[in-house]
């Protein structure tokens, strides 16, 4: 088993924000332990810009 939140990460640095917000949208479905670093962590450096990320945090719950 390979968390989504890691799959995500690999498309996420290869440029592929589409799939990696798949693979994000799959981490969240499953209650992705990993998804409780995405605000922090650096790997998702290069998806912040996209609105995506700020509607995931949202679903999340995450303070602004």
């Amino acid at each position: 088993y390979v968390p989504g939140t890691m799959i995500a990460v690999i498309y996420g640095a290869l440029g592929e924000s589409d799939a990696a917000f798949e693979w994000l949208d799959r981490a969240y479905d499953e209650r992705d332990y990993f998804l409780l670093w995405l605000k922090v962590d650096p790997m998702y450096d290069h998806l912040r810009d996209d609105p995506r990320f700020a509607t995931l945090l949202e679903r999340m719950n995450f303070p602004p």
